[in-house]
């Protein structure tokens, strides 16, 4: 291992610069003027993992492509001239990344332009340096290190870094399952997540699901005038906003029937591990900006925010928006809401409750219509799997403290596609710092964790190709 950090070391200077060079590429996925763009940061990404060894190709989809890079075929022959793990296979682990970027709008937040990198003491700015390029790029770095040092990697690697993360990765489930059998793998990694501090390395074991819908009630055929209309008609409004108030009790928990049947609990374990995490609840509310926080009682805020369902209202519309006022009762009321889900929940299951309960609760004086949207399960590897422990141990190994586990609150639903089509699990080892601004103006990505990730991934497959 020597070999390799010392290689790491010494080239800190140049694999800063190619940061730069990748983060400069205008790849925003969501914005088709910058189609080009992406092709020319895909193609940069193919010629660099040439460079250091890999055996890289674009693969084309309907929207934007795929680049594949892979370590040469080496079989590892052991003293009896068979290969490692004694049954003709090596070990190959899939590490998952993606090169294109969230908008840079608004351009008068940020303090320098978005994608003209800045240095400012440990941090580099720019879009796309902690989203995903700097995390990917501390990957390919460590595999560098074992290809240029003539250091002998204990397994096979393929890179699977796409351009549609940020806008759905509608590409990537047919990809897999058009190259299944190319991508079969023990386990994928995946640096796209954080950690609380640079003294807290995190491995997230599990991430919540999601379920979303939309509620409309419709009450007249047209807008009334209140005055004359008014007291003889239910107000779509009114009724909606009396509805969903009836979904969540004082304690914060929801009160859909059969809601929280199939919640997995915390075991001691995973609780031990949650107080270990660093959290100051004073801190955090200040940082929300809120007077008071608000959960589900007997659970703790981190609890809360990504180990427990829960169901929020994300937008209410109905009526007259216009400045002044206008005196009417509007025809109709619409609420989005999504569900966050943990495990063992599934989408459709939350949906159909859902369902259930609110037809039981509209008045009949209006007519309810639910429209379901966008879904994902939860995702959870056991933190005690033989390669969860194997990637804690890489971590620790890294960043010289010990590591903590985390349940992150979002979703991703990509992580449910790899496991679903390739039948392995998800690591999920995040690079990030909670200040990196992922997604927001002034991105950006902590050097430290740059070197100290590059060093994880190396250490990471020694120890994911012992067991």
């Amino acid at each position: 291992m020597q070999t390799l950090i010392d290689y790491l070391k010494q080239n800190q200077p140049r694999f800063i610069s190619e940061l730069c060079e990748y983060v400069r590429f205008p790849s925003v996925s969501a914005q088709p003027q910058h189609k080009q763009d992406l092709c020319a940061c895909a193609e940069w990404l193919v010629k660099h993992c040439q460079q250091i060894g890999l055996e890289a190709r674009l693969c084309p989809t309907q929207g934007h492509p795929i680049v594949i890079a892979k370590t040469p075929p080496s079989p590892s022959p052991n003293s009896n001239g068979s290969e490692v793990r004694g049954k003709g296979r090596r070990s190959h682990f899939l590490i998952y990344g993606h090169y294109d970027v969230q908008p840079p709008e608004p351009f008068e937040l940020w303090k320098s332009p978005p994608f003209e990198p800045r240095i400012e003491g440990s941090s580099l700015f720019a879009r796309g340096a902690c989203d995903n390029k700097g995390q990917n790029l501390a990957h390919l770095k460590a595999i560098e290190a074992y290809l240029k040092t003539g250091t002998q990697l204990p397994c096979d690697i393929t890179f699977v870094i796409e351009g549609e993360e940020e806008v759905g990765s509608s590409s990537l489930a047919s990809f897999l399952k058009e190259h299944r059998a190319e991508l079969a793998c023990d386990a994928i990694v995946i640096s796209d997540t954080g950690m609380p501090s640079r003294r807290h390395p995190a491995l997230t074991y599990a991430l919540r699901g999601i379920a979303a819908f939309e509620v409309t009630l419709r009450g007249p055929a047209r807008d009334l005038h209140s005055g004359i209309f008014g007291g003889t008609v239910d107000n779509p409004a009114m009724a909606l906003c009396q509805l969903l108030a009836k979904l969540r009790d004082k304690n914060g928990r929801v009160s859909i029937p059969g809601f929280y049947d199939d919640v997995q609990p915390l075991s001691a374990y995973e609780r031990k591990e949650f107080s270990r995490l660093p959290f100051n609840a004073r801190d955090y509310q200040k940082f929300l900006g809120v007077p008071k926080l608000f959960g589900e009682r007997g659970h703790t805020p981190l609890e809360q925010r990504s180990a427990r369902p829960t169901l929020e209202i994300n937008g209410l519309t109905s009526g007259y928006q216009g400045e002044g006022s206008k005196t009417i009762v509007p025809a109709w009321a619409r609420a989005k809401i999504t569900t966050r889900l943990v495990p063992d929940q599934r989408p459709a299951r939350i949906i159909k409750l859902v369902r259930q309960h609110l037809k039981k609760l509209c008045p009949p004086t209006v007519r309810l219509e639910i429209t379901s949207g966008h879904a994902a399960m939860p995702y959870l590897v056991s933190p005690t799997s033989p390669q969860a422990q194997a990637a804690l141990r890489a971590l620790k190994a890294a960043f010289g403290c010990d590591p903590v586990l985390m349940r992150e609150g979002g979703s991703i639903p990509i992580v449910n596609d790899f496991k679903m089509i390739l039948r392995a699990d998800a690591l999920l080892l995040g690079l990030s710092l909670a200040d990196d601004n992922a997604h927001s103006p002034n991105e950006k990505f902590d050097l430290d964790c740059f070197a100290k990730g590059q060093l994880m991934s190396a250490y990471l497959w020694q120890e994911l190709s012992r067991l």
